[in-house]
């Protein structure tokens, strides 16, 4: 199950020496309902060597507003603290395993 990431635990996960991967979604988002199962199949498959959580725009807005989230889902790609790659809009897992990989 992916964590569930908030504007009081983001900066603390950031200084992982995993990757980093975020998605930003809301309740009501319709793709967002269909991407919400990958991340989730995604965070126990890569459990342990990737940190993946959800961040729920709605109810946090200080970490989508500081990188400028304006479209969900929104899924960004974190190594080091730094934004290493983004996929706006529904992908499939496959895209988001691409990234990961890439990025590991």
């Amino acid at each position: 199950m992916a964590l569930n990431i908030t504007d009081s635990n983001f900066k603390e996960l950031l200084n992982s020496d995993q990757l980093v991967v975020v998605d930003f979604w809301a309740p009501w988002c319709g793709p967002c309902k269909m991407v919400g199962p990958i991340i989730d199949e995604l965070a126990k498959d890569y459990e342990g060597k990737v940190v993946i959580g959800k961040c729920d725009v709605d109810e946090n807005s200080d970490v989508p507003g500081e990188f400028g989230i304006r479209n969900i889902p929104t899924v960004l790609f974190f190594k080091n603290g730094e934004v290493v790659d983004k996929q706006v809009g529904a992908a499939s897992k496959s895209a988001y395993e691409e990234i990961i990989k890439k990025h590991m």
